[in-house]
Order: structure tokens, then sequence, then C-alpha cells
């Protein structure tokens, strides 16, 4: 794939949104009416360590998917991706991207369709998206979720930057603003605990002000914890299984809460959700994994 992309490479616009460049995509040819394809990038930027970070994928695979709903079905454009199935085939190397994607279903009330992220010729990530329309009503019930947990990091929040060993590994955070919280993370002060950790994510001004950017950003942010076996002493790449991730609302301007937990961390996989709230305190994602245990090398 040789397209050259017409993304706004002003470096104050990437400064401002730079994840706006992942949900940026050109259209190319397709021999088949029933497939559309478009080309993307997602720069080292979006990386854990050298790895493409798995929740970006997602998020540049739901704006290839909605492009094309909304070509192929505008009077449905003001659906957008509640839920996303992703099985990862393999890890592809920051750079350009190809998504094909192809409408499994259209309806009233729900729309289908699968996209598959590749990169040399090979299928290397494969989503099934739900659209539908986002929840925008206040909820009949909804559970205390955020606990103690302020809207925004508090002085003694660990920000990743080039002074915690975080930031040196997850380059996300030279695209947004993370903070982890250190009552949490255990492992930090090489100590253990239990499987769950707390952080806060929030995006650059431009992403944030972008309605389908910065959704697009809280189905990402969903992916955004370590794995949580590292407050078992566990630490290494955690390779993701199956990802699925849920998408209630678009979220209001301000910090994003991650949670994230696990119910059982086994010999071989554990499982991790993650739940994601706004500044208002409200659900704005959601997701669940299956992931393999970080194998000591």
């Amino acid at each position: 794939m040789t397209t050259e992309l017409t993304v706004d490479l002003d470096p104050a616009r990437l400064a401002d949104a730079p994840f706006s460049r992942v949900c940026t995509l050109a259209e190319l040819p397709s021999d088949d009416p029933e497939l559309g394809r478009y080309a993307g990038i997602i720069d080292p930027t979006w990386t854990i360590g050298p790895k493409v970070h798995g929740g970006t994928m997602v998020a540049g695979s739901a704006a290839a998917a909605t492009e094309w709903l909304r070509k192929t079905a505008p009077e449905h454009s003001a659906m957008f991706p509640i839920s996303a199935s992703t099985d990862f085939l393999g890890a592809p190397d920051p750079g350009e991207v190809e998504y094909v994607v192809r409408t499994r279903k259209i309806g009233r009330q729900i729309c289908l369709i699968d996209a598959s992220l590749s990169q040399g010729g090979r299928v290397l990530v494969h989503t099934a998206f739900t659209f539908s329309h986002l929840d925008d009503t206040v909820p009949a019930y909804s559970a205390d979720h955020a606990g103690d947990m302020p809207a925004a990091p508090p002085a003694d929040a660990l920000h990743y930057d080039t002074e915690n060993p975080m930031g040196k590994l997850v380059h996300v955070a030279e695209g947004s603003a993370v903070a982890i919280d250190p009552k949490w993370a255990a492992f930090l002060r090489g100590e253990t605990a239990e499987p769950r950790l707390r952080l806060w994510i929030r995006p650059r001004p431009g992403d944030e002000q972008d309605p389908d950017v910065a959704a697009y950003f809280a189905m990402m942010a969903a992916d955004m914890s370590p794995p949580v076996p590292m407050n078992l002493g566990q630490f290494g790449w955690a390779p993701t299984v199956q990802l699925t991730t849920y998408l209630r609302r678009r979220p209001a301007p301000g910090w994003l809460r991650v949670i994230a937990t696990a119910r059982e961390v086994g010999g071989r996989m554990f499982d991790e959700d993650q739940l994601v709230i706004d500044s208002t305190g409200a659900i704005v994602a959601q997701s669940r994994q299956l992931a393999l245990i970080p194998q000591s090398r």
C-alpha cells in the first residue's frame, strides 16, 4: 500500500489533536462493491514498548467501519459503534495500515459491520462491530462505579513522563495525558497486592473537542490499563486473546478514569475488565479481555 493519505500534517495540528491522525483515513479503490478499503496511519506514539496499542487499533478500525456505514447507509449516519469484538491475529508495526470493511446487516435499530486491519498484505486484527444509537438519557439506575477515585489526578498521582518508568514504556502518553494511582499500583513500590489498577487519561484539546474522535479515544482508553497481574509480580507482555469493547455514550470534556480489575489470574491466562468513567461520573466505555499470562524471559 503506497497511497498518500490526505491528512493534515501541520505540526501545530498534530500537537493539538494527535489521536485524530489515527482516525483520519483515505478511501482506497475497491474491485468489490461489497467491500470498503481505507488507508490509515498509526504513529509510533500509539505503542506500548514496541507493540502497537490494541485499543488504538480498535479505535482506528471503528473509524473505518463508521466511514463505510455513513457512505453506504447515510440514513443511519447518526449511529455509532456501541460494541466491538476484536481478535488479534498478529502484531503490526507502527506506520501505514489498511482497513477492509464489509456490511453484514443494516437494520432500523442495529447495523453490523466487520473490519480487518492489514499490513504487508496480511490481516492482523479483525473486529466485528455493532452499530446503534448511543445512550444520551439519564440512567434509570447507576451503581457507584468510581468509589473514592477523584475525577482528576490528585497531587500524589504518578504522571507518565520521562521521570516515571511507565512513561518510558507507554508511548501513548506522548499523545495524551496519563497518570496512574499509586495507591493501587503496588508493583511500582516492589510490593504485591490485588490484581487491580486505576489511572486517569485525557486527550489533547483538539481531540477532546471533536465528538467522533473523543468517542474513539474513549474506546481506546478501555484498553489503557497495564496488565493487572503486574500487582502479583508477573511482568512482561501479556498478549490479548480476545477483547470486547462497549461504548455507552460520548464522553464529557475532562479526564477519563479507568478502573481495571480481574476475576481470576490463572496459570496460563487471566481476565481483565476495564471501566471508563468521564468527568461527570458517567460510564462511557467498558471492556473485557482474555489475555495470556506474561512469560518471563
